[in-house]
């Protein structure tokens, strides 16, 4: 399927863009998150003529997520969890537990699916160095320290 890209998203594309992908992918994410537009002749015409409009709205987007970043950039984030004396975690720390965490901290608006942990959820006790993809062009470097709390 052929959509048009309402916003810069990573690896497919940037704003305006004409695209084919998958019709899943489409029709469950793309579509319904408002991201893209299915690619039919008058749906390109209206956006021809939105362009500024729509471009205008991403630049503020943009401009609200690089002053996010700048705040988050550095940024060391806490939190404690029940651990056995070796240091290993009565469960672990995952994504959810992060955007949580900097959502109490006043970092509103991040979900788990902006938080990357390239080793998988944390699951002892210690410091992680870890990223925030705030938008497709702002990205925020972390440092999660994970204490043990004795059970």
């Amino acid at each position: 399927m052929q959509v048009i890209l309402l916003e810069k998203i990573s690896n497919l594309g940037n704003l305006g863009e004409v695209v084919r992908v998958r019709d899943g992918y489409a029709r469950n994410y793309l579509i319904p998150q408002k991201f893209a537009r299915r690619a039919t002749a008058s749906a390109l015409k209206e956006f021809e003529e939105r362009r500024a409009e729509i471009e205008k709205q991403q630049a503020e987007k943009l401009a609200v997520w690089q002053a996010v970043g700048t705040k988050l950039g550095g940024y060391a984030l806490v939190i404690s969890q029940k651990a056995g004396v070796d240091g290993r975690l009565f469960g672990s720390v995952t994504t959810m537990d992060i955007a949580a965490a900097l959502a109490t901290a006043g970092f509103e608006g991040i979900h788990k699916g902006q938080v990357r942990m390239p080793g998988g959820a944390i699951k002892t006790v210690g410091e992680f160095p870890l990223q925030v993809a705030l938008h497709a062009d702002v990205v925020a470097d972390i440092v999660v320290t994970v204490q043990g709390e004795m059970a």
